[in-house]
């Protein structure tokens, strides 16, 4: 059973631990790392070099769209991509994420996490939020 009262707010909790989530590793990738290093990583695990930078921004622009609450839920599922290729990144490693290179157990739970946000809905306080399917009608009193 759903707590129609404060469901909004939990949402709101996903919506913004999610949000922060992407912006803190896009400022990893970023600051830490470096773009030119984070291409490096990629390479060295198959990719192109060429997808930091589009990587970096989808996080860090679609961190704040989802924080915010702008279209935040299509956001989330179109992040999706970027979380998978992080799990399929991390697979080899092992379970844990403090295992060498990191393991595969936090980009599964941030993916679920997205899906969860994208079928869940943004919540309260969210600036554009996104209805889908069909909407419910208002009881006649």
């Amino acid at each position: 059973m759903i707590d129609n009262r404060l469901a909004p707010y939990g949402a709101l909790g996903l919506r913004v631990a999610l949000g922060l989530m992407f912006i803190a590793h896009a400022y990893l990738k970023l600051v830490i790392f470096t773009p030119a290093g984070f291409a490096g990583f990629l390479g060295q695990v198959g990719l192109p070099g060429a997808f930091a930078w589009p990587i970096i921004l989808a996080e860090l622009v679609g961190g704040f769209a989802i924080l915010i609450g702008f279209y935040g839920r299509i956001v989330s599922i179109l992040l999706l991509p970027v979380l998978l290729g992080a799990l399929m990144v991390h697979a080899p490693n092992g379970w844990v994420f403090n295992a060498p290179n990191g393991g595969w157990e936090y980009p599964a739970f941030l993916a679920l996490t997205a899906l969860a946000h994208g079928l869940i809905g943004d919540g309260a306080l969210a600036v554009k939020p996104v209805r889908f399917g069909a909407q419910p009608v208002p009881a006649v009193a």
